[in-house]
């Protein structure tokens, strides 16, 4: 091996461990719980809106995003957690945003959703991460055509839950 290929090797090896040890990180992968906190309970949303199942598919949604994505055990039981995630639905607003010119009736809706989050170490209540007031929107369309015409709203739901998953994951685990 040259010495030239040594000095290179050594140089990049070099440059990587200064660039992760200056606390650079690759988006997304960023972990800045305590290591204390191994497992993290989720357990049903509180509701003060209309839209009942929204209790059930946002928790069921940021679960499975935690199994899939960190090393935390999620548990059912929140006495048996080292964090419990609670959260509330406190606002849905559903509106028409384009009308069909002939029917005038709704062509596309707009979901919107308002949570109100927080992750708390459990043996010591301290606030590990907190959000008041999230907002999440889903836009779908709807068939003017009645032979045609597919409930599109509980789909549109289930993607609004995976999108707050996703965003509400990595927010606490970036502390963003």
């Amino acid at each position: 091996m040259s010495r030239l290929s040594v000095l290179s090797a050594g140089a990049v090896l070099a440059a990587a461990t200064w660039t992760y040890g200056c606390g650079y990180r690759v988006a997304g992968r960023a972990d800045t719980l305590p290591r204390s906190i191994r497992s993290i309970a989720v357990p049903a949303f509180q509701n003060s809106t209309t839209r009942y199942r929204l209790t059930e598919q946002l928790p069921a949604a940021i679960t499975h995003e935690f199994i899939t994505r960190t090393r935390y055990q999620i548990v059912a039981d929140a006495n048996a957690a080292d964090a419990v995630l609670s959260g509330a639905v406190i606002g849905y607003n559903a509106y028409p945003t384009t009308y069909d010119p002939v029917t005038n009736r709704a062509s596309a809706v707009q979901l919107s959703v308002r949570l109100r989050v927080s992750l708390q170490e459990r043996a010591t209540g301290t606030v590990l991460f907190a959000r008041d007031n999230l907002e999440f929107r889903e836009r779908f369309e709807v068939s003017v055509d009645p032979d045609t015409y597919f409930e599109e709203s509980e789909p549109a739901l289930g993607r609004l839950s995976r999108d707050v998953a996703r965003t509400l994951v990595s927010a606490v685990l970036e502390r963003f």
